[in-house]
């Protein structure tokens, strides 16, 4: 069995996520969108202490990097649409076929829902009714047009009315699509309006959807266990995710055995079957130093990050403060094809400045 060292299997990942290149190449949106691609998706995220997750995820592969591009590419050239992985993200428009069992596993989850029944009210059908009709009559609309007036003393987030919660059903079972956004706060259309015809007319099967997802992660990560494979798109279990690769071993994938830089066993895991070709004409990572979203897919296995980079780290925002180690909004640094130390940082736009609250490096880098 082939073993991959952890340097390789480190700058195989690193690669592939558009982190080994000059981040400052020249950038157009065809250049954007393939970035995109290879990364798989982009997450989204509100939190604006330094900028919305996507704009720095993006940015620290590509200086570069301008907003207007991505909102050209997702609200007008209709190349890229938004919907839900692990989390809220923004996925290329080829893939969205592979969304249809995702919606329709959504609306079987959620019908079962007592959280989300509770939301819909006693007249759940009636309101999604309503929601349909309203949209299909006067075209897009904010749930701030339609929500109902919150109970006082509760937030934003967690009074969702009922209409509101029937958008975001809507929204995640595939009826609806999201069409732009006004300051972060989506704006709702007919999915038929948003993404073009021909995506939607084929359905795949669920086992055509467990191929083309393990396919596509194993691509994005290099080497990985079925685990892994799993949590990539957040839409399968594990158990789907081993009997893929047991049907694919031999075929289109390897095992190999992956070295850990914390300490651990070797894992074992799966690649192509050209991994051996491809490891060894993997260029070296360039060494500017890159600060990393907190919600960058680099990082967000948490695990295989420790496993990987012997990087551990927590996001902290909703931790609370006196509990905190490091602070509300802290973002890894990456030199070359390791994790040097965490920085947070915050923007003040009133003042136009960048503040650092902390900065600290790991175990064994001195600053030069």
């Amino acid at each position: 069995m082939l073993c991959i060292t952890n340097t390789q299997a480190r700058r195989l990942f690193l690669y592939l996520q558009g982190l080994s290149e000059s981040p400052n190449k020249h950038l157009t949106r065809e250049n954007l969108y393939d970035l995109i691609v290879r990364m798989g998706f982009v997450q989204v995220d509100s939190i604006r202490t330094v900028e919305r997750a996507h704009h720095l995820t993006l940015m620290s592969r590509n200086t570069r990097y301008q907003p207007a591009m991505l909102q050209t590419l997702l609200e007008k050239d209709g190349h890229l649409f938004e919907n839900w992985t692990h989390d809220a993200a923004i996925i290329p428009t080829q893939w969205y076929p592979y969304w249809q069992p995702r919606f329709a596993r959504a609306r079987q989850n959620i019908t079962q829902s007592q959280h989300w029944i509770g939301r819909l009210g006693t007249d759940a059908q009636q309101v999604l009714d309503r929601v349909r009709q309203r949209i299909r009559d006067h075209g897009p609309v904010m749930a701030r047009e339609l929500t109902e007036k919150r109970a006082p003393g509760v937030g934003v987030w967690w009074g969702w009315g009922p209409s509101k919660t029937a958008l975001e059903y809507l929204w995640r079972t595939g009826e609806l699509a999201i069409c732009g956004r006004v300051n972060f706060q989506k704006v709702y259309d007919l999915s038929e309006r948003v993404i073009p015809e021909t995506y939607h007319r084929h359905i795949p099967s669920e086992a055509e959807y467990i191929d083309w997802a393990c396919q596509t992660a194993l691509d994005r990560l290099g080497c990985a266990t079925p685990s892994e494979l799993a949590a990539f798109w957040g839409s399968f279990n594990l158990a789907d995710a081993k009997a893929w690769c047991e049907r694919q071993a031999g075929q289109s994938i390897r095992e190999v055995l992956v070295e850990s830089a914390d300490g651990s066993a070797p894992r074992q895991a799966y690649a192509r079957h050209d991994i051996d070709t491809v490891i060894q004409e993997l260029p070296a990572p360039t060494p500017r130093v890159r600060f990393l979203s907190p919600f960058d897919p680099v990082i967000r296995d948490r695990k295989r990050a420790l496993r990987l980079f012997n990087f551990d780290y927590r996001f902290e925002a909703f931790v609370p403060a006196p509990q905190r180690q490091y602070g509300y909004y802290v973002l890894p640094m990456l030199e070359r094809d390791r994790f040097i130390g965490r920085i947070d940082l915050k923007c003040d736009r009133n003042t136009s400045t960048l503040v650092v609250n902390g900065l600290w490096f790991e175990p064994g880098v001195r600053p030069s």
